[in-house]
Protein backbone atom coordinates (compact mmCIF):
# COMPACT_ATOMS: atom_id res chain seq x y z
CA UNK A 1 0.00 0.00 0.00
CA UNK A 2 1.10 3.72 -1.10
CA UNK A 3 1.44 6.03 1.96
CA UNK A 4 0.43 9.65 1.97
CA UNK A 5 2.23 12.47 4.08
CA UNK A 6 0.15 12.68 7.71
CA UNK A 7 -1.49 15.96 7.84
CA UNK A 8 -0.46 18.61 10.04
CA UNK A 9 -3.73 20.12 11.57
CA UNK A 10 -6.93 19.45 11.01
CA UNK A 11 -8.95 20.96 7.77
CA UNK A 12 -11.92 23.24 7.59
CA UNK A 13 -14.92 22.28 4.99
CA UNK A 14 -13.29 24.59 2.55
CA UNK A 15 -10.15 23.21 3.25
CA UNK A 16 -11.06 19.64 3.03
CA UNK A 17 -13.11 19.77 -0.12
CA UNK A 18 -10.37 21.92 -1.80
CA UNK A 19 -7.62 19.04 -0.91
CA UNK A 20 -10.20 16.72 -2.29
CA UNK A 21 -9.43 17.63 -5.93
CA UNK A 22 -10.98 21.04 -6.06
CA UNK A 23 -8.36 23.76 -5.92
CA UNK A 24 -5.77 24.21 -3.12
CA UNK A 25 -2.51 22.59 -4.67
CA UNK A 26 -0.39 22.13 -1.60
CA UNK A 27 -3.34 20.32 0.30
CA UNK A 28 -4.27 18.22 -3.21
CA UNK A 29 -1.24 15.30 -2.41
CA UNK A 30 -3.47 14.27 0.21
CA UNK A 31 -5.82 12.64 -1.99
CA UNK A 32 -3.29 12.02 -4.47
CA UNK A 33 -5.10 9.29 -6.97
CA UNK A 34 -8.44 9.90 -6.13
CA UNK A 35 -10.15 11.72 -8.53
CA UNK A 36 -10.43 9.15 -10.90
CA UNK A 37 -10.78 5.01 -11.79
CA UNK A 38 -8.05 2.77 -11.00
CA UNK A 39 -8.45 0.59 -13.33
CA UNK A 40 -8.49 2.99 -16.54
CA UNK A 41 -7.57 6.15 -15.46
CA UNK A 42 -5.30 5.64 -12.61
CA UNK A 43 -4.34 4.47 -9.67
CA UNK A 44 -6.40 5.78 -6.62
CA UNK A 45 -3.58 5.76 -3.81
CA UNK A 46 -2.55 6.50 -0.33
CA UNK A 47 -2.83 5.70 3.28
CA UNK A 48 -4.55 7.09 6.19
CA UNK A 49 -2.26 9.76 7.89
CA UNK A 50 -1.62 8.28 11.11
CA UNK A 51 0.16 11.34 12.61
CA UNK A 52 -1.25 15.08 12.94
CA UNK A 53 -0.61 18.05 15.32
CA UNK A 54 -4.01 18.68 15.99
CA UNK A 55 -6.04 17.41 19.22
CA UNK A 56 -8.18 15.79 18.02
CA UNK A 57 -6.18 13.67 15.56
CA UNK A 58 -3.81 12.94 18.99
CA UNK A 59 -6.76 11.53 20.21
CA UNK A 60 -9.21 10.28 17.27
CA UNK A 61 -12.97 10.10 17.26
CA UNK A 62 -15.56 7.46 16.57
CA UNK A 63 -16.69 7.80 13.00
CA UNK A 64 -19.72 5.63 12.04
CA UNK A 65 -19.77 4.66 8.50
CA UNK A 66 -23.05 2.65 7.06
CA UNK A 67 -22.86 0.93 3.50
CA UNK A 68 -25.03 -1.28 1.25
CA UNK A 69 -24.62 -4.83 0.41
CA UNK A 70 -23.16 -5.32 -2.88
CA UNK A 71 -20.62 -3.28 -4.87
CA UNK A 72 -21.13 -0.31 -2.89
CA UNK A 73 -19.16 -2.22 -0.42
CA UNK A 74 -16.91 -3.98 -2.05
CA UNK A 75 -14.52 -1.11 -2.33
CA UNK A 76 -14.21 -0.50 1.93
CA UNK A 77 -13.05 -4.30 2.53
CA UNK A 78 -9.35 -3.65 2.72
CA UNK A 79 -10.13 -0.66 4.88
CA UNK A 80 -12.69 -2.56 6.95
CA UNK A 81 -10.19 -5.14 7.51
CA UNK A 82 -7.07 -2.63 8.86
CA UNK A 83 -9.44 -0.40 11.29
CA UNK A 84 -9.80 -3.88 13.17
CA UNK A 85 -6.65 -2.78 14.39
CA UNK A 86 -6.98 -0.12 17.11
CA UNK A 87 -3.35 1.60 15.98
CA UNK A 88 -4.09 1.44 12.40
CA UNK A 89 -5.64 5.05 12.16
CA UNK A 90 -6.60 7.80 14.10
CA UNK A 91 -10.10 7.97 14.38
CA UNK A 92 -11.81 4.18 15.16
CA UNK A 93 -14.41 3.17 12.88
CA UNK A 94 -17.52 1.39 13.32
CA UNK A 95 -18.71 -0.37 10.17
CA UNK A 96 -22.40 -1.87 9.13
CA UNK A 97 -23.59 -2.94 5.78
CA UNK A 98 -27.33 -2.64 4.89
CA UNK A 99 -29.71 -4.10 2.40
CA UNK A 100 -31.82 -1.16 1.62
CA UNK A 101 -30.89 2.48 1.46
CA UNK A 102 -34.20 2.85 3.27
CA UNK A 103 -32.70 1.66 6.74
CA UNK A 104 -29.61 4.05 6.14
CA UNK A 105 -30.99 7.23 5.57
CA UNK A 106 -33.27 7.62 8.98
CA UNK A 107 -29.67 7.15 10.55
CA UNK A 108 -27.91 9.64 9.09
CA UNK A 109 -30.66 12.31 9.42
CA UNK A 110 -30.85 10.98 13.11
CA UNK A 111 -27.12 11.47 13.33
CA UNK A 112 -26.10 8.03 13.99
CA UNK A 113 -24.39 7.31 11.31
CA UNK A 114 -21.77 10.14 10.09
CA UNK A 115 -20.58 8.99 6.50
CA UNK A 116 -23.07 6.72 4.38
CA UNK A 117 -22.18 4.78 1.13
CA UNK A 118 -25.48 4.77 -0.74
CA UNK A 119 -27.19 5.00 -3.76
CA UNK A 120 -26.29 8.73 -6.16
CA UNK A 121 -30.17 9.49 -6.13
CA UNK A 122 -30.64 8.66 -2.55
CA UNK A 123 -28.11 10.63 -1.81
CA UNK A 124 -29.44 13.90 -3.44
CA UNK A 125 -33.24 12.82 -2.30
CA UNK A 126 -31.17 12.91 1.07
CA UNK A 127 -29.75 15.95 0.13
CA UNK A 128 -33.28 17.50 -0.13
CA UNK A 129 -34.41 16.17 2.79
CA UNK A 130 -32.09 17.40 5.12
CA UNK A 131 -32.33 20.79 3.77
CA UNK A 132 -28.42 21.14 2.41
CA UNK A 133 -27.13 18.58 5.17
CA UNK A 134 -24.72 16.24 4.06
CA UNK A 135 -22.21 16.89 1.56
CA UNK A 136 -20.83 14.41 -1.76
CA UNK A 137 -17.38 13.00 -0.79
CA UNK A 138 -16.85 10.80 -3.83
CA UNK A 139 -18.34 8.39 -6.50
CA UNK A 140 -17.14 5.15 -4.90
CA UNK A 141 -19.23 2.78 -7.85
CA UNK A 142 -19.91 3.95 -11.15
CA UNK A 143 -22.43 1.36 -13.49
CA UNK A 144 -22.83 -2.08 -12.14
CA UNK A 145 -25.46 -3.26 -15.14
CA UNK A 146 -24.99 -5.87 -17.74
CA UNK A 147 -26.61 -7.11 -21.11
CA UNK A 148 -26.81 -10.80 -19.95
CA UNK A 149 -27.86 -13.43 -22.87
CA UNK A 150 -26.81 -16.76 -23.83
CA UNK A 151 -27.55 -15.79 -27.83
CA UNK A 152 -24.50 -15.24 -29.35
CA UNK A 153 -25.67 -12.45 -32.09
CA UNK A 154 -26.63 -9.86 -29.31
CA UNK A 155 -22.67 -8.42 -29.22
CA UNK A 156 -23.87 -4.33 -28.82
CA UNK A 157 -26.50 -2.27 -27.41
CA UNK A 158 -27.77 -1.64 -30.14
CA UNK A 159 -28.72 -5.63 -30.66
CA UNK A 160 -31.53 -4.85 -28.32
CA UNK A 161 -33.65 -3.31 -31.36
CA UNK A 162 -37.06 -5.40 -31.54
CA UNK A 163 -36.28 -7.45 -28.31
CA UNK A 164 -37.98 -7.88 -25.23
CA UNK A 165 -35.53 -7.02 -22.24
CA UNK A 166 -36.10 -8.78 -18.78
CA UNK A 167 -34.91 -6.13 -15.98
CA UNK A 168 -35.75 -5.27 -12.49
CA UNK A 169 -36.39 -1.84 -11.25
CA UNK A 170 -39.19 -0.70 -12.61
CA UNK A 171 -39.74 3.07 -11.60
CA UNK A 172 -36.24 2.80 -10.23
CA UNK A 173 -33.00 3.87 -11.73
CA UNK A 174 -32.37 0.82 -13.61
CA UNK A 175 -35.79 1.63 -15.56
CA UNK A 176 -34.41 5.47 -16.20
CA UNK A 177 -31.00 4.43 -17.68
CA UNK A 178 -32.68 1.98 -19.55
CA UNK A 179 -34.91 4.09 -21.21
CA UNK A 180 -32.25 6.96 -21.71
CA UNK A 181 -29.72 4.80 -23.41
CA UNK A 182 -32.49 3.26 -25.51
CA UNK A 183 -33.78 6.34 -26.65
CA UNK A 184 -30.20 7.76 -27.07
CA UNK A 185 -29.65 4.68 -29.54
CA UNK A 186 -32.65 5.30 -31.27
CA UNK A 187 -34.16 2.23 -30.68
CA UNK A 188 -36.68 3.07 -27.72
CA UNK A 189 -39.73 2.57 -29.68
CA UNK A 190 -38.87 -1.26 -30.65
CA UNK A 191 -37.72 -2.50 -27.44
CA UNK A 192 -39.98 -3.71 -24.65
CA UNK A 193 -39.17 -3.86 -21.24
CA UNK A 194 -40.51 -6.72 -18.99
CA UNK A 195 -39.96 -6.26 -15.26
CA UNK A 196 -39.44 -8.88 -12.88
CA UNK A 197 -39.58 -8.08 -8.82
CA UNK A 198 -35.84 -10.06 -8.26
CA UNK A 199 -33.06 -10.61 -10.46
CA UNK A 200 -32.92 -14.16 -9.79
CA UNK A 201 -36.24 -14.03 -11.68
CA UNK A 202 -34.18 -12.49 -14.90
CA UNK A 203 -31.39 -15.13 -14.63
CA UNK A 204 -34.20 -17.94 -14.38
CA UNK A 205 -35.74 -16.50 -17.81
CA UNK A 206 -32.52 -16.41 -19.09
CA UNK A 207 -32.42 -20.48 -17.90
CA UNK A 208 -35.02 -20.97 -19.76
CA UNK A 209 -34.58 -19.57 -22.77
CA UNK A 210 -31.16 -19.30 -25.01
CA UNK A 211 -32.47 -16.35 -27.10
CA UNK A 212 -33.72 -14.20 -24.20
CA UNK A 213 -31.67 -10.98 -23.07
CA UNK A 214 -31.81 -9.26 -19.62
CA UNK A 215 -29.97 -6.60 -17.70
CA UNK A 216 -28.78 -7.49 -14.27
CA UNK A 217 -26.03 -5.73 -12.01
CA UNK A 218 -23.02 -7.29 -10.54
CA UNK A 219 -22.77 -9.27 -8.30
CA UNK A 220 -25.69 -11.10 -9.92
CA UNK A 221 -24.29 -11.17 -13.77
CA UNK A 222 -21.11 -13.18 -12.38
CA UNK A 223 -22.88 -15.28 -10.49
CA UNK A 224 -25.15 -15.87 -13.28
CA UNK A 225 -22.00 -16.43 -15.69
CA UNK A 226 -20.66 -18.66 -13.12
CA UNK A 227 -23.49 -21.21 -13.26
CA UNK A 228 -24.43 -20.82 -16.72
CA UNK A 229 -21.82 -21.49 -19.10
CA UNK A 230 -24.10 -21.05 -21.48
CA UNK A 231 -24.60 -17.04 -20.67
CA UNK A 232 -22.43 -14.08 -21.91
CA UNK A 233 -22.49 -10.62 -20.89
CA UNK A 234 -21.65 -8.67 -23.74
CA UNK A 235 -22.27 -4.79 -23.15
CA UNK A 236 -21.52 -3.34 -20.63
CA UNK A 237 -24.31 -0.81 -19.88
CA UNK A 238 -21.03 1.81 -18.42
CA UNK A 239 -20.11 2.03 -21.84
CA UNK A 240 -23.21 2.30 -23.44
CA UNK A 241 -23.53 5.60 -21.18
CA UNK A 242 -20.16 6.64 -22.24
CA UNK A 243 -20.72 6.35 -25.88
CA UNK A 244 -24.09 8.36 -25.69
CA UNK A 245 -24.14 11.05 -22.28
CA UNK A 246 -23.28 14.28 -22.33
CA UNK A 247 -19.36 14.76 -21.96
CA UNK A 248 -18.47 14.34 -18.46
CA UNK A 249 -21.43 12.42 -17.07
CA UNK A 250 -20.95 8.78 -16.55
CA UNK A 251 -22.87 6.00 -14.91
CA UNK A 252 -23.16 5.84 -11.57
CA UNK A 253 -24.92 3.75 -8.61
CA UNK A 254 -23.07 4.50 -4.95
CA UNK A 255 -22.00 7.74 -4.09
CA UNK A 256 -19.97 8.56 -0.37
CA UNK A 257 -22.00 11.49 1.65
CA UNK A 258 -20.87 12.81 5.37
CA UNK A 259 -23.08 14.72 7.15
CA UNK A 260 -22.02 18.59 7.24
CA UNK A 261 -22.58 18.39 11.04
CA UNK A 262 -19.52 15.90 11.49
CA UNK A 263 -17.27 17.62 8.86
CA UNK A 264 -17.40 20.85 10.72
CA UNK A 265 -16.53 19.44 13.68
CA UNK A 266 -14.19 16.66 12.80
CA UNK A 267 -12.82 17.21 9.35
CA UNK A 268 -9.58 16.02 10.02
CA UNK A 269 -11.53 12.55 10.61
CA UNK A 270 -13.42 12.64 6.96
CA UNK A 271 -9.68 13.27 5.14
CA UNK A 272 -8.86 10.14 6.98
CA UNK A 273 -11.42 8.36 5.91
CA UNK A 274 -11.56 9.47 2.26
CA UNK A 275 -7.77 8.81 1.92
CA UNK A 276 -8.31 5.43 3.59
CA UNK A 277 -11.22 4.69 1.60
CA UNK A 278 -9.00 5.48 -1.92
CA UNK A 279 -6.40 3.14 -0.89
CA UNK A 280 -8.72 0.11 -0.04
CA UNK A 281 -10.51 0.81 -3.42
CA UNK A 282 -6.92 0.96 -4.99
CA UNK A 283 -5.97 -2.58 -3.14
CA UNK A 284 -9.25 -4.43 -4.02
CA UNK A 285 -9.11 -3.34 -7.56
CA UNK A 286 -5.32 -4.16 -7.90
CA UNK A 287 -5.16 -7.56 -6.32
CA UNK A 288 -9.20 -9.00 -6.09
CA UNK A 289 -7.70 -12.70 -4.98
CA UNK A 290 -7.02 -11.36 -2.00
CA UNK A 291 -10.09 -8.83 -1.48
CA UNK A 292 -12.39 -12.11 -2.28
CA UNK A 293 -12.05 -13.50 1.08
CA UNK A 294 -12.69 -10.13 2.68
CA UNK A 295 -15.56 -9.29 0.48
CA UNK A 296 -17.18 -12.58 1.49
CA UNK A 297 -16.47 -12.33 5.03
CA UNK A 298 -18.14 -9.05 4.95
CA UNK A 299 -21.17 -11.19 3.77
CA UNK A 300 -21.31 -9.02 0.85
CA UNK A 301 -20.55 -12.51 -1.76
CA UNK A 302 -21.42 -15.16 -0.93
CA UNK A 303 -18.44 -17.32 -2.80
CA UNK A 304 -14.79 -16.01 -3.00
CA UNK A 305 -14.75 -17.09 -6.58
CA UNK A 306 -17.44 -15.09 -7.51
CA UNK A 307 -16.37 -12.23 -5.22
CA UNK A 308 -12.94 -12.47 -7.90
CA UNK A 309 -14.26 -12.64 -10.62
CA UNK A 310 -17.06 -9.71 -10.05
CA UNK A 311 -14.61 -7.23 -8.51
CA UNK A 312 -13.20 -5.86 -11.94
CA UNK A 313 -16.52 -5.57 -13.54
CA UNK A 314 -17.92 -3.52 -10.50
CA UNK A 315 -16.05 -0.23 -11.38
CA UNK A 316 -14.97 0.55 -8.32
CA UNK A 317 -13.52 3.87 -7.96
CA UNK A 318 -12.83 7.26 -5.69
CA UNK A 319 -14.20 9.92 -8.05
CA UNK A 320 -13.85 13.62 -6.05
CA UNK A 321 -13.85 17.38 -6.92
CA UNK A 322 -14.54 18.51 -10.32
CA UNK A 323 -14.34 15.06 -12.04
CA UNK A 324 -17.18 13.74 -9.27
CA UNK A 325 -19.56 16.91 -10.07
CA UNK A 326 -19.47 16.89 -13.67
CA UNK A 327 -19.93 13.29 -13.85
CA UNK A 328 -22.36 13.07 -10.88
CA UNK A 329 -24.31 16.18 -11.78
CA UNK A 330 -24.68 14.81 -15.33
CA UNK A 331 -26.24 11.57 -14.21
CA UNK A 332 -28.84 12.91 -11.75
CA UNK A 333 -29.97 15.46 -14.39
CA UNK A 334 -31.20 12.02 -16.76
CA UNK A 335 -33.00 10.75 -13.72
CA UNK A 336 -34.32 14.52 -12.49
CA UNK A 337 -35.55 14.56 -16.38
CA UNK A 338 -36.95 11.04 -15.97
CA UNK A 339 -38.58 11.67 -12.64
CA UNK A 340 -37.90 14.54 -10.32
CA UNK A 341 -39.21 11.94 -7.09
CA UNK A 342 -36.57 10.36 -7.88
CA UNK A 343 -33.77 12.59 -6.88
CA UNK A 344 -35.98 14.41 -4.07
CA UNK A 345 -37.76 16.30 -6.19
CA UNK A 346 -35.17 18.84 -7.05
CA UNK A 347 -31.10 18.71 -8.41
CA UNK A 348 -28.57 19.48 -6.02
CA UNK A 349 -26.75 22.74 -6.09
CA UNK A 350 -23.17 23.30 -6.16
CA UNK A 351 -23.16 23.23 -2.23
CA UNK A 352 -23.62 19.58 -2.46
CA UNK A 353 -20.13 19.10 -4.28
CA UNK A 354 -18.22 21.49 -3.18
CA UNK A 355 -19.41 22.33 0.49
CA UNK A 356 -17.74 25.84 1.86
CA UNK A 357 -17.24 26.62 5.25
CA UNK A 358 -20.79 28.87 6.23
Amino acid sequence: MKHLSPLSAPLNRRAFIASAGLGAASLGALLAGCGSAPAENGSATGSAPAEAGSAEASEGVEVHVASLKGPTSIGLVTFMDQARNPDMFTNSYDFQIMTAADEILPLVIKGDIDIALIPANAASVLYNKTEQGITCLDINTLGVLSVVTGDTSVTSFEDLEDRTVYLTGKGTTPEYTMNYLLDAAGIADSVTLEFKSEAAEVVSVLAADATAVGVLPQPFVTAALTKNDALSAPVDLTDVWARYAEEGSQLVTGVTVVRNEFLDEHPQAVTEFVVSQAASVDTVNDDPATAAPLVVEAGIIDAEPVAEKAIPACHLVCITGSEMQEALSGYLKVLYDADPASVGGALPEDLFYTAYEG
